[in-house]
């Protein structure tokens, strides 16, 4: 009877990763390294890479990686401390493979929405810089949602939705959304650092914004648009990319 139940989950595991073998997602990072005024270093999210990065690549889905300068994103010092770290960031620590593919993203300007079956936006800060306001980025986001693929984005990288327009309306008009929240930018001490508060811009542009409690997982699927609100909402965003990306077997 083990050796039965052994080979139905050997038989599951293989035919749930072959589900989503020809599947490709194309994630896309920062290239903006300053924060602000401060002096200091920002960039993406290990954990908000990773976590998502690993999720999806486990169940077989092929990923590429892109960035507006192309080459290597920068990374935002404090995602990279010890302090921070998660069975996610020490995989990809000891992934060589992985780190160097991060050397060679490609070039945003160089990727089509036709190629993939899904978007993927971490965050960081270093996306309210360049990636808010990159009009490849933007386009890219229209060619997906108007193609009815799926757009994902966690953490701060929500922001980048906010001059996305379908039909010369505002993609977020009327669309239940999540975000790195107020009160949590007030918590790490760069509400008057970023160029505007995510949480309010996307309402000012027409979305129903939600939120949990600082640091708690949330995740907020309409349609064809993830959110998630923190680094904890990573994981939790994937999954439900995955969901949407297998409904389109």
């Amino acid at each position: 009877m083990k050796k039965i139940t052994f080979f139905v989950i050997i038989a599951f595991t293989i035919f749930n990763s072959s589900a989503f073998a020809q599947k490709k997602v194309l994630f896309v990072l920062t290239s903006h390294d300053k924060l602000g005024n401060t002096g200091e270093k920002t960039g993406f999210w290990t954990e908000e890479f990773a976590a998502p990065y690993y999720e999806l690549a486990d169940k077989g889905i092929q990923i590429d990686i892109a960035t507006p300068l192309g080459g290597q994103p920068p990374i935002d010092p404090r995602s990279a401390d010890p302090a921070s770290a998660t069975e996610d960031t020490k995989r990809l620590d000891a992934d060589t493979a992985l780190l160097n593919k991060l050397k060679h993203t490609l070039k945003l300007t160089n990727v089509k929405e036709a190629d993939y079956d899904a978007v993927f936006y971490p965050g960081g800060h270093g996306p309210l810089w360049d990636l808010t306001q990159d009009k490849y980025s933007i386009k890219l986001i229209e060619s997906f949602y108007t193609h009815n693929k799926p757009a994902a984005f966690v953490c701060h990288a929500p922001a980048v939705l906010k001059d996305v327009k379908v039909k010369g309306n505002y993609l977020v008009k009327g669309k239940k959304l999540t975000g790195f929240s107020n009160t949590e930018e007030a918590a790490v001490g760069l509400t008057n650092v970023v160029p505007f508060l995510l949480e309010e811009v996307l309402q000012a542009h027409g979305a129903i914004y939600s939120k949990s409690e600082n640091w708690q997982p949330y995740a907020v699927e309409d349609g064809l648009l993830i959110t998630g609100q923190n680094p904890a909402s990573s994981k939790l965003v994937a999954q439900k990319l995955l969901g949407q990306l297998n409904n389109k077997n």
